[in-house]
């Protein structure tokens, strides 16, 4: 009687782990993982974007005056604070304090965005007629070639045409 084992060769063995890792790595290429982390970031300042948007127009109905004015003369954010007509969040504090005094926003709302997610995003605004847009310059492919990104800072009309490539990309990304 032969003795024979039954089990795999060292070939055998090292043909499957190379294939095992061809594709672990092809599958890797296509999830592009930088991207996926860019998407995730870019959602959660969407959100942000999203959430401010609607507290400015609540905290109007309110008060009938932008919370970046101190009384309802002031017609555009330059009469109130910057002259260069871009405002950030995270230049906006007392803004934000205004809206939360209102309970518009969250006591904790600058602390729970954080610093780095405040100072991406714009904001565009009149007094006169409740006129606001908030913005943030996307750094996800999926976000640059949405169709929201088209506010041209410029000029501030939607008539900007989104550079694919996110590094050279000057389109933002709005909720008016």
């Amino acid at each position: 009687m032969k003795n024979i084992k039954k089990g795999f060769t060292l070939i055998e063995l090292l043909i499957v782990i190379a294939l095992l890792g061809a594709l672990a790595v092809g599958l890797l290429a296509a999830l592009d993982p930088f991207e996926q982390l860019k998407k995730g970031t870019d959602t959660g300042v969407r959100n942000t974007v999203s959430e401010f948007q609607g507290a400015v127009i609540r905290y109007y109905a309110i008060k009938n005056q932008m919370p970046w004015c101190g009384d309802a003369d002031c017609a555009t954010m330059e009469d109130s604070f910057n002259e260069g007509g871009v405002n950030t969040l995270d230049d906006m504090t007392n803004t934000i304090q205004n809206i939360v005094d209102t309970g518009e926003l969250k006591t904790d709302f600058a602390t729970l965005a954080g610093d780095a997610t405040l100072a991406k995003i714009s904001v565009f605004g009149e007094n006169e007629g409740a006129l606001v847009t908030v913005c943030f310059k996307p750094t996800a492919k999926s976000f640059v070639n949405d169709p929201n990104t088209k506010f041209d800072p410029a000029t501030g009309e939607d008539t900007c045409t989104a550079d694919p490539d996110p590094a050279t990309n000057t389109c933002l990304w709005c909720v008016k």
